[in-house]
């Protein structure tokens, strides 16, 4: 293989691995959004670079994204060095500081934070899940399954698709069960709930998830109008 195959193999890797990235509230990789405008490829060191849909997004969410970018990067086998750097932001001077200096959110920004980011974290997975528990259950209602059914629905009784193995991935970050013969509906120690409770709970998992979409769709926008001279498709290079 030669060199310019090897730039173009790692670029590959580079970009896939910037796509395990999610924005922690929209819950959708950030080279799905936009918020990835290059990934530069030099030898073994990667050089990325971030935007995002305004200047004063939350500086918390705004750390987890170049953070987990860093740590998505770095771990790929050939990699020795990483630069990510997010741009027109009224804090990535230290973001981009706290992530190179592997400083943690804390660290950055030690005269306002009052800890690490990781019920933050958790607290998005939560909601992510449930907007994915949603989606499954739509496609078993269109398929016949009624409501009150959903109480006995086990994860094997899900067809194979895209809602399924978000729904599974989810359930994994959170700890929770995720065998065939796990309770579609549980609470959050993995215990199947009460029948009675699961409608109610659909609810909430359909606002849920309706806001998590419609903040996504919003965010669209507003990098559409920052960034006007951009393609809503994200630049990728590997050269």
């Amino acid at each position: 293989m030669t060199a310019v195959d090897e730039r173009a193999e790692l670029g590959t890797q580079v970009w896939a691995a910037l796509g395990t990235v999610r924005d922690p509230e929209l819950d959708q990789p950030v080279t799905e959004l936009g918020f990835v405008t290059s990934a530069e490829v030099d030898g073994s060191c990667v050089r990325v670079r971030l935007r995002l849909p305004t200047y004063f997004c939350a500086p918390n969410f705004a750390y987890l994204m170049v953070a987990d970018a860093h740590d998505a990067v770095r771990a790929i086998p050939g990699v020795s060095e990483v630069d990510v750097q997010l741009a027109d932001h009224f804090a990535a001077e230290e973001i981009n500081g706290g992530v190179a200096e592997g400083a943690g959110f804390a660290g950055a920004f030690p005269a306002q934070a009052t800890g690490e980011l990781t019920e933050l974290r958790r607290t998005f997975q939560r909601k992510a899940h449930l907007a994915c528990l949603e989606r499954a259950c739509r496609k078993l209602i269109e398929s016949g399954w009624r409501v009150d059914e959903l109480a006995h629905v086990q994860l094997g009784d899900l067809p194979d698709s895209p809602e399924r193995a978000s729904l599974v991935r989810r359930r994994d970050e959170l700890g929770m069960p995720t065998d065939d013969t796990s309770h579609l509906f549980t609470d959050d120690d993995g215990n199947p709930v009460e029948p009675e409770t699961v409608a109610g709970r659909l609810r909430f998992a359909k606002a849920v998830r309706v806001s998590v979409d419609g903040n996504a769709a919003f965010c669209r926008g507003l990098l559409r109008t920052r960034y006007p001279e951009v393609d809503e498709e994200p630049r990728e290079e590997r050269s």
